[in-house]
């Protein structure tokens, strides 16, 4: 993978030199690599880059932490002034890298085109207060240092916690092994404890929400709260049916990607959204 010289972050980059940048920003715990399919849907139309985040993925052996949400987006600005054309981009974030997606709304406005946020958690969830750097370095080292090895240990935090197929496996195993004490408890505190950020009301530019259906209720009323402080936003709402699950919802980029990219492609050319996709209310 190639790093950028500017943000010092490492990349993949495909599609048309000719055609407009999308830039993918992946969800905490994993790397760029959760964007292939949907990257493979739509890189003959688009130039699509992938960075890795600060203190995560790729970037996890070249240091440059501690991470910060703000701090990945003021690298992911430089970013995109440096490897998008004309120096501008859509970004698309989802989870963790949908926290970014915010903070760029809130700090770098003049190098978004279009944004979309899938599941930016902006509210306390539910026993928030074990939120702190501590809980997540015993978290670390009683369920996570123990069982770099054990390939069954990983696939139970895959499958449960992330609702992601075997089809990823090497590449989740990867970010797992590579996980670090301080990577962890960086980037769950910065991102647990991220709250709606002031100027986004300067985010001139069209902006799309989303949220699962069955996410918890203090996601939907983030959702909710970035519409009301972003002037140009449209909420919408995913359901995958009855046999979905919570983490399926909140990861529809590696488990129905297809739809995905289908609802990135219509929104960033001013198309009708997929009609599955309900209103956010």
């Amino acid at each position: 993978m190639p790093v950028d010289p500017v943000s010092h972050l490492y990349f993949e980059s495909s599609g048309p030199e000719t055609t407009p940048s999308l830039v993918f920003l992946h969800g905490g715990g994993v790397g760029g690599w959760m964007w292939r399919a949907v990257v493979k849907n739509l890189q003959s139309d688009f130039h699509c880059l992938v960075p890795d985040l600060p203190e995560q993925g790729h970037n996890i052996l070249s240091g440059g932490g501690p991470y910060s949400t703000e701090g990945a987006a003021d690298r992911i600005a430089d970013f995109i002034r440096s490897q998008a054309h004309s120096g501008k981009a859509s970004v698309v974030g989802l989870s963790e890298g949908a926290q970014v997606v915010v903070a760029l709304l809130s700090r770098h406005p003049e190098v978004l085109e279009h944004a979309v946020s899938s599941s930016a958690i902006l509210r306390p969830l539910p026993a928030s207060w074990m939120y702190s750097p501590g809980v997540f370095r015993w978290t670390y080292r009683l369920f996570m240092a123990p069982f770099k090895k054990s390939d069954w240990w990983i696939r139970v935090n895959m499958h449960g916690s992330a609702g992601i197929s075997d089809e990823y496996f090497e590449d989740f195993k990867q970010d797992f092994q590579w996980m670090t004490e301080d990577s962890l408890a960086h980037m769950m505190s910065s991102s647990m404890n991220f709250r709606l950020p002031a100027g986004l009301e300067k985010a001139m530019l069209p902006v799309l929400v989303v949220v699962g259906s069955k996410e918890y209720q203090a996601m939907k009323e983030s959702g909710l709260d970035l519409l009301k402080a972003l002037p140009d936003a449209r909420g919408v709402m995913v359901d995958l049916g009855p046999k979905s699950s919570l983490s399926k919802e909140h990861n529809w980029a590696i488990t129905a990607p297809d739809f995905f990219a289908a609802t990135v492609r219509a929104f960033v050319t001013g198309q009708p959204l997929p009609a599955d996709l309900r209103p956010l209310a």
